[in-house]
């Protein structure tokens, strides 16, 4: 999330400007906050990784997909643009993958300096991106269950004008466009020590590569699929047929995403300063990052669908931060934010309503396409105290308040179908839903913090939390004998009957407990013990209305309606090392991390829509590496490696549901979602050519390990291959400008991501139609070009 703002403390408790040294040539020295108080890497007493400025810009890391690369115990799936993408840490997920990706995360704290967020921004002009492991409830607002992200922005300087401007531009393999991006990041000091303006504005012209080549022409007249019968004697037909009744849409999943964020630095004295900040970014692309497997002869970089199904992604953001010095004593930090993001899409909707095997496909020509449109608001408060009066006590105490409204409008039509059979529709509206909900969380926590000598500290925290969360939704099924009563045409609305509401809430505390020691200046072990919680809420479903009536329902039944909170305790051992003055420097930590109450994915009983309920416990073991290598002044290789056994400790009947049946899982099944192992290797080297000019050549290596589709691989789940692909670039660097070459996926590696569906839907059959459910999602392949960066 390039973004906004919202880190410092006027005082050496947070130190706002405190530089972050060149993360090529010591990574161990780059300067953090995660702990609330300034450190570098080597002093820190937590679990804390950061990649800086320099390392994004070199790996052309843009967003928060090609962060978890980088960071070890991270897994990110790349989904495309239509989405952020589904942020797992150190195994905490039991969530099938999906191709879909993900626009919000409750298991990971994700902050823009100290907003915590729903959404995404580009990393533009951001001074570092911080990874906390492990929960960490008691230094933060938003509890967390496993970890939190921040994103350090750079801020607004009294002092000096200064203009960033950087421009990409690439070729891709399997795409007929050209890629590119811009941005720009601009400082102006308007009274000096007083007030100063920062803005990062950037446009991104991301090329597609996948093509929707049988999209219908009529919906409704034109032939979906050419030969009926059994999966291997249907086609989609011959050239003569596709032309009159597909139309070939080239590359939609782009990108097209223009972003901008806006600072204002108001400082009436070095103890009182109060930031404003204004974020945007809209996002628009036009179809999935994913294939069909081949269904029906469909190639690696083709969909299947029906229907083109674009994404409109817009997101907004306004924030205040107080800071105050309170007398030497304390610093005072208020932030006020307020979030909005909102989603439009449409998707091909007619393997759902096959594979609900409702008996449409009795239309010849049935199709069926979905819109949805969904918003997330979110306002939080959060007052923070941190002390500033020396001595071997330091403290913090914080209240947090967050209030997140989420509301949804989907419908589904079958164009044609009401003609067909004769039913008063002619707009062919065949099922609406809504659902509003409304989470409240509060909460209070602190930490302290008693060094009993120069070398060790011990600390302790705890949290108490409450939140309450509601729902309520309606169903309406406008082309069944009582829906039509109920919603005749041209109306779309709901009967009072149909609509239901549901509520939820909980409270409880969390605590945290750590010590460090420094055996010297270059050796520093620490081991800590912390619990987290993710928040309950309820589903975003419509209730049923009971008893139910006859014809499609898609609902929650009671017990479906909401689900309760879930709770990991979590113990690490970690030991930084400097060492051969200061040319190699590394972080080891092993971890064990208990979970209780788990949150997974199930599927309502009416309908088989996606719901969450609590089922089961699970155990997350393992370690993490992390290290830099000066092997001689002008090279130097860095590297990362992550193990992480992420499974089951405890039988669970029916927790997989696939086709309407239920599977049970079993204890040692491997959670779904991340990598088991995962790691990178660089190599960068650096030709001085004198007068602060030289050019940097570097070569990179990630290896993402393999992945569960599904618990256990219970319920036709799958193992994802693991992949490597390589980047590289060469690099001139002059003092005002650099420019140079780059490639990413060198080897145009093939790898499939993600699955959505399962297998068991992979050429079904109904009533001599083949269904194109199933889905995978892809690598991005290969792009090469060239990079440009200004600096005045």
């Amino acid at each position: 999330m390039s973004a906004t703002m919202l880190m410092g403390i006027a005082s050496p408790a947070l130190a706002d400007a405190a530089p972050a040294t060149s993360d090529t040539d010591s990574n161990n020295e780059i300067v953090v906050t995660g702990s609330r108080r300034a450190t570098t890497l080597q002093n820190a007493p937590i679990n804390i990784s950061a990649v800086g400025a320099e390392a994004l810009a070199k790996t052309r890391v843009d967003d928060v997909r090609g962060l978890g690369a980088f960071a070890p115990g991270l897994t990110v799936i790349d989904t495309g643009p239509s989405s952020t993408g589904n942020i797992i840490m150190r195994g905490i997920s039991s969530s099938d993958t999906s191709v879909g990706g993900a626009n919000a995360n409750s298991a990971v704290g994700v902050y823009l300096g100290e907003v915590p967020l729903y959404l995404d921004f580009k990393l533009i002009d951001i001074q570092r991106v911080e990874v906390l492991q492990g929960p960490q409830g008691t230094l933060y607002g938003l509890g967390t269950l496993s970890g939190a992200v921040r994103y350090i922005p750079n801020r607004p300087d009294t002092s000096h004008f200064t203009v960033d401007v950087h421009a990409r531009g690439y070729a891709e393999s399997h795409s007929d466009d050209f890629g590119g991006q811009g941005d720009v990041a601009i400082n102006v000091p308007i009274i000096k020590d007083h007030v100063a303006f920062r803005t990062a504005t950037g446009y991104y012209d991301n090329a597609g590569f996948i093509d929707y080549n049988y999209v219908l022409k009529q919906p409704g007249v034109s032939n979906p699929q050419q030969v009926r019968g059994t999966a291997a004697q249907a086609r989609l037909g011959t050239g003569v047929f596709q032309n009159a009744n597909f139309v070939q849409h080239p590359d939609e999943n782009f990108e097209h995403t223009f972003t901008t964020r806006n600072q204002l630095l108001l400082e009436a004295n070095p103890n009182i300063k109060a930031y404003l900040t204004y974020a945007h970014q809209q996002t628009k692309t036009g179809g999935s990052q994913s294939n069909g497997a081949g269904v029906l002869g469909t190639g690696r970089y083709e969909s299947p669908k029906r229907y083109l199904e674009p994404v409109n992604r817009r997101s907004d953001l306004f924030a205040g931060e107080l800071n105050i010095n309170l007398f030497d004593i304390a610093q005072l930090v208020s932030t006020t934010a307020y979030t909005k993001q909102k989603l439009k899409g449409s998707s091909d909707n007619t393997d759902l309503l096959l594979d609900l095997d409702y008996g449409y496909e009795a239309f010849p020509n049935f199709s069926s396409y979905n819109t949805r449109t969904s918003e997330y608001k979110q306002l939080n408060q959060e007052l923070r105290l941190v002390s500033s009066h020396g001595g071997p006590f330091n403290w913090v105490l914080g209240g947090f308040y967050n209030r997140l409204k989420y509301d949804s409008n989907y419908a589904e039509y079958v164009p044609g179908y009401a003609a067909y059979f004769n039913i008063p529709r002619p707009d062919d509206l065949e099922y609406i839903s809504f659902v509003n909900t409304k989470t409240v969380e509060k909460a209070v926590y602190g930490e302290g913090t008693l060094h009993l000598t120069k070398a060790w500290q011990v600390t302790g925290g705890i949290r108490y939390y409450k939140y309450d969360a509601s729902a309520t939704g309606g169903t309406e099924t406008p082309l069944t004998g009582g829906g039509i009563r109920r919603t005749p045409y041209p109306l779309i609305q709901y009967a009072p009957s149909r609509v239901r509401s549901g509520s939820t809430g909980a409270d409880g505390v969390v605590w945290k407990a750590n010590t460090s020691y420094k055996f010297s200046d270059n050796v520093l072990a620490y081991f800590t013990y912390s619990t987290g919680y993710r928040t309950g809420n309820v589903n975003r479903v419509a209730p049923c209305v009971l008893p139910l009536p006859p014809g499609q329902n898609i609902c929650a039944l009671p017990n479906e309606l909401s689900y309760g909170p879930d709770r990991t305790r979590n113990m690490e051992l970690g030991i930084r090392i400097s060492a051969l003055d200061h040319r190699l420097q590394f972080t080891l930590d092993g971890f064990k991390i208990n979970w209780a109450g788990i949150q997974v994915p199930s599927q309502t009983v009416n309908g088989a829509t996606g719901i969450t309920v609590n089922g089961g416990t699970a155990v997350s073991q393992g370690g993490e590496f992390s290290g830099t290598f000066k092997v001689t002044p002008q090279f130097i290789v860095q590297g990362t490696y992550s193990y992480t056994d992420a499974h089951l400790t405890q039988d669970v009947a029916g927790l997989v549901v696939s086709q309407g049946v239920r599977y049970a899982a079993y204890s040692g099944d491997r959670l779904p979602g991340s990598t088991k192992n995962s790691g990178t290797l660089q190599g960068t080297y650096t030709y001085p050519l004198g007068k602060s000019r030289d050019i940097e050549a570097n070569w990179t290596a990630v290896y993402t390990g393999s992945i569960y589709s599904r618990v256990g691989l219970r319920g036709f789940g799958e193992r994802i291959p693991g992949y490597v692909t390589h980047r590289a670039s060469v690099t001139y660097h002059a003092p005002s400008f650099d420019v140079g070459v780059f490639a990413d996926n060198i080897f145009d590696k093939y790898a499939i991501t993600s699955i959505s569906n399962d297998v068991s839907s992979y050429n079904q059959v109904r009533t001599g139609v083949v269904e194109r459910y199933y889905q995978t999602g892809v690598l991005t392949p290969r792009r090469v070009g060239i990079d440009v960066r200004f600096h005045y």
